[in-house]
């Protein structure tokens, strides 16, 4: 590619993405590099985050060195380069020792512009001694919250890639994140030496994404129902607490007629692998997993992610809902919650190993979090706040936003309940203790002498569905935490006492019913205007002639385009290569591989 190293970003841009125009924040970064100075990118999934090191590794002399956890990724990440004329190759435990020799023959050679290597492979001798036969373009350490304890992804192998990139002290790196709060991004960028990055952040914010919480009642069938009325025969993330939950849902959507696997740590790795590249090339195919899935996910048309339990913090459910729709179309956010889930979160957390410090930390993570689940304020207000980003509320796109939450003043309420769980010896859970506030003198509760208790059907006001709210969100806010002595046992804490004696007011939401999206609202936020009978007849046409080529060539259809360029390709009908040129995502190597058929089928029409 000696010619490229003469041409300008746009150029390359132009000439092999097939982008007229950079996103924000993209050509500074990749100016930033070229020059040889270190960035530190936070941009949001979806965003063009490769881009900024793809270029310059092809615009530098030498070999850009990009370390990315997932080694079952690679393959198509490499696949998708080449088929946009790129020459990338990659580096990982999958590949025989043969086939491994050929891949560093090509590298010293100087035929690869970008190397793809997992983490535990930089730290070989034998990559050592590699390294030191190449010119190196760049260091791009892609998803780099592993890198920090503080993070929701720690892999302790990315401590070590710092021992490596000093050796090499004029090359650049450019270490990428989708998310890192200020802690996680101060850790990145003294784990990685970039003191004297220059940083790039950009807007949280990803407005195609809708935004909602349900609370559980039946889990599954929730989920069922939303994949039906929603989203039929469309794919998808659906993310659970344990690997037996993932085959236990995936097993239950499936005998419902779902097209639904499962995916975690537990499963064999040509197992995962093959499920992994199911879900890339398949466009219906839901995948239920532990949150063992995802990290660098790039698959353009994920129509929803799901949560079916709490994710571990904000960042990681942001991380999570961000794999939803990267190809700017209407995709949605959706999760359950329940006083279950807030119980088990907090007991995981309490029991949990580790520093005060890092549990004090968690626990705040974990409060922003369940502060989310019970916010009666916008949605999206509250997820770009927690990452510092102001966000003008409301907005058109979340359920509160959509539907407004009705509070109540619970202060009585939050009292009698507080004053339950003391005078019951701070070891009942919910239920116990709703049985007592509604004066169900059970045999558990005559047992324990409840029955006899000032707080025994001081509750008789509120239904039994209501005090389980009331558990639901003192837990929430932290006016209750877990005992660790008894199961799902709560315990005041030293926000209690406030409200206790008269001095903090508290209002509860009321809980609505779930919210039902209406198909002319999604299709109203789609950035791809209606494009009319005959043209959505066209693009379904070149829909099917780009499936038919992906699955000749082995690869995931958006390797071959974009559904965004096929649907230009059947608004404008470009007759001629010049034409079909001009269109968004049409790069010259693909012109070459694939203009004449489409040209064709645009033709026939």
């Amino acid at each position: 590619m000696g010619d490229a190293r003469n041409m300008t970003p746009q150029e390359i841009l132009r000439k092999y993405y097939g982008y007229r125009s950079f996103r924000t924040h993209q050509l500074d970064i990749i100016e930033t590099v070229i020059r040889g100075q270190d960035a530190f990118v936070l941009m949001p999934t979806g965003s063009g985050k490769s881009i900024c090191y793809q270029i310059p590794a092809v615009l530098r002399p030498g070999v850009g060195l990009v370390v990315s956890p997932l080694i079952a990724l690679m393959q198509d990440q490499v696949q998708a380069l080449r088929q946009n004329g790129l020459r990338a190759d990659f580096l990982n435990s999958s590949l025989a020792a043969n086939e491994a020799g050929g891949v560093e023959r090509r590298v010293i050679s100087g035929a690869v512009d970008l190397l793809y290597v997992a983490p535990e492979r930089l730290l070989t001798e034998s990559f050592q001694r590699l390294l030191q036969r190449i010119p190196i373009a760049l260091f791009a350490i892609d998803e780099a919250h592993c890198v920090s304890q503080w993070g929701h992804d720690f892999r302790p192998e990315y401590l070590r890639i710092a021992e490596v990139t000093k050796r090499f002290g004029n090359v650049p790196k450019i270490a990428l994140t989708a998310t890192a709060d200020g802690h996680t991004r101060k850790d990145i960028i003294e784990k990685l030496e970039l003191s004297q990055a220059a940083q790039f952040v950009s807007s949280f914010d990803r407005p195609n994404i809708r935004y909602r919480v349900q609370l559980k009642n039946n889990g599954k069938k929730q989920l069922h129902a939303f994949l039906r009325d929603e989203h039929p025969g469309e794919s998808g993330i659906v993310y659970v607490r344990t690997r037996k939950r993932a085959d236990a849902v995936a097993a239950w959507l499936a005998a419902q007629g779902v097209d639904a696997v499962s995916y975690h740590a537990g499963l064999e790795p040509h197992v995962r692998l093959e499920r992994q590249r199911r879900f890339l090339r398949d466009p219906s195919v839901v995948i239920v997993a532990t949150i063992a899935f995802g990290m660098g996910i790039d698959k353009p048309d994920v129509k929803f992610v799901a949560h079916l339990d709490l994710p571990a913090s904000m960042e990681a459910y942001y991380q999570e809902t961000g794999r939803a729709g990267r190809d700017g179309k209407p995709a949605d956010a959706w999760m359950t919650y329940s006083l279950a889930d807030v119980v088990a979160t907090r007991m995981l957390l309490e029991g949990s190993e580790g520093s005060e410090a890092f549990k004090r930390l968690q626990a705040r993570k974990l409060d922003a979090l369940l502060g989310y689940c019970e916010t009666v304020e916008c949605r999206r207000h509250v997820l770009l706040g927690y990452f510092g980003e102001a966000y003008p509320a409301p907005c058109p796109n979340c359920d509160n936003c959509l539907q407004a939450v009705e509070t109540w003043d619970g202060t009585v309420a939050a009292q009698k309940a507080l004053s339950c769980v003391y005078r019951t010896g701070q070891r009942f859970g919910a239920a116990h203790l709703t049985d007592v506030l509604v004066g169900n003198g059970s045999a558990t509760v005559q047992r324990h002498g409840h029955d006899r208790i000032k707080t025994f059907g001081a509750g008789q006001d509120l239904p039994p569905g209501e005090w389980r709210s009331v558990f639901r969100q003192l837990a929430a806010s932290g006016l209750l935490t877990v005992n660790m002595a008894e199961i799902s046992g709560f315990r005041l804490t030293e926000k209690s006492w406030p409200v206790l004696k008269g001095e903090q007011p508290v209002r509860f939401r009321k809980d609505a019913q779930p919210l039902e999206v209406a198909k002319a609202a999604r299709a109203a936020l789609s950035p791809v205007a209606d494009i009319g009978d005959a043209s959505q007849v066209l693009f379904e046409k070149l829909r099917r002639l780009r499936l038919e080529i992906a699955q000749r060539l082995g690869v995931a259809p958006y390797v071959v385009f974009h559904d965004k360029t096929l649907k230009e390709m059947a608004v404008v009908r470009p007759s001629t290569p010049a034409e079909l040129l001009g269109i968004t995502g049409v790069g010259e190597r693909k012109l070459e591989l694939y203009g004449a058929l489409f040209l064709s089928a645009i033709q026939e029409g």
